[in-house]
């Protein structure tokens, strides 16, 4: 008589949605630890970049096409968005998936999300990156219940911003910046580096062309206006391949031109080494902070865009780090503040030995213990998460 060979585990099929860069590192290493646990008992399917290609995941259309910024932007390609968020519905659930896991950008994310609740209530759903509903549209928090199982948060403080708009559970499972202490904080010849004269000068005006246009023109004038103080220094402007032929032509009439360098080891070297930063709003100033690097901070965005911001924005600083810190020790300046006039002074205090950088760097050194996740790496507590949600099986159409 033949006996049948024993059944090995069971396929479990993980979708999950990722528009942009950053979400795309996100989701390429919750897939690693996901397929370390699962072996190959696991399918991936969904939208994501290069780093979900190489763990696995054939992505549905190239993250490229919604490569937006602001809400101007936005309108013009409204319908080519509509069109691949009816596209990226239909996909989950055709792929009827164990779990889905949208990953940030929740302009996009979420609407597929509500879409795929609403048509199909047993598929669990784990939001991995917490939209700012502690910054505007708290609303959001109470409005994600009907659609969203858990929230993996990145930031500290975000479980209890949950708790109090009466949002989903939300867990804080660590920020990415966590597992690159290594690589962002300094030698002792590094050290010695920043502080040796001429001092390192970090110029960061941001990672999109839009960001690039808007701040690099202030961000000359500011070099040149700090070398009229007197101030010495040397410049450093980290960007990205595909940026930097934009950023070329914006320094081709900078009396003060920083050395540009380009990739991911250039951009950490370089704040490793750098003794303070002239960088815009964004995910950088933490980035910034946990190097140790001293700033001032600047953003600008366009008019209609500040006139909304403005009436909508409930934090007391718009600079992440402030707000991981607790506290806003790094200055901004922000619209019309954002000047030469004011941010050339503000870099001279921080270049500077004084209170103003001491009292950044002393914030900074509050960080590890502020952000500390355990023994566990984001990911890692990410995907247990994420299983826990996939086994506790499908919701029911009525939950």
């Amino acid at each position: 008589m033949m006996t049948r060979a024993p059944a090995g585990p069971a396929l479990r099929k993980i979708c999950l949605i990722a528009t942009e860069e950053s979400g795309d590192r996100l989701g390429a290493s919750l897939m690693k630890v996901l397929r370390q646990r699962l072996g190959d008992a696991v399918e991936f399917s969904g939208v994501g970049g290069h780093g979900m290609a190489r763990e696995g995941l054939t992505s549905w259309f190239p993250i490229e096409e919604l490569s937006i910024v602001g809400f101007s932007g936005v309108l013009k390609q409204l319908p080519k968005i509509l069109r691949l968020i009816d596209r990226t519905v239909d996909a989950v659930l055709a792929a009827s998936p164990d779990v889905l896991v949208i990953i940030d950008s929740p302009d996009f994310t979420h609407r597929v999300a509500r879409r795929v609740r609403a048509r199909n209530p047993a598929i669990p759903i784990v939001d991995y990156v917490s939209p700012t509903v502690w910054a505007w549209r708290p609303g959001r928090a109470r409005a994600m219940r009907g659609y969203v199982d858990h929230v993996l948060a990145l930031l500290p403080f975000e479980p209890e911003a949950y708790r109090t708009l009466n949002g989903p559970p939300c867990s804080y499972v660590g920020h990415p910046l966590i597992e690159q202490l290594a690589i962002l904080r300094p030698n002792a010849d590094e050290q010695a580096r920043r502080a040796a004269q001429p001092p390192v000068l970090l110029v960061l005006p941001g990672s999109r062309r839009s960001e690039v246009a808007r701040h690099l023109p202030v961000f000359g004038r500011t070099l040149e206006a700090l070398r009229a103080r007197g101030v010495a220094f040397e410049a450093l402007l980290p960007t990205t391949p595909h940026l930097e032929a934009t950023v070329r032509a914006g320094l081709a009439d900078w009396p003060v031109a920083p050395q540009i360098v380009t990739g991911e080891a250039e951009k950490r070297a370089a704040f490793r080494s750098a003794r303070a930063a002239l960088a815009k709003s964004g995910t950088v100033t933490l980035e910034l902070a946990v190097a140790g690097v001293p700033m001032v901070t600047a953003y600008r965005v366009g008019e209609v865009e500040a006139f909304i911001l403005r009436r909508v924005i409930r934090v007391r600083s718009v600079i992440l780090a402030n707000l991981v810190i607790g506290d806003n020790v790094i200055p901004e300046y922000l619209q019309e503040a954002c000047t030469a006039d004011n941010l050339a002074p503000a870099l001279a205090e921080v270049l500077a030995d004084g209170p103003a950088r001491m009292r950044q760097t002393e914030a900074f050194a509050r960080l590890d213990q502020i952000m500390a996740t355990g023994a566990a790496s984001p990911s890692v507590r990410a995907a247990d998460i994420v299983l826990e949600t996939m086994r506790k099986g499908r919701r029911s159409a009525h939950t």
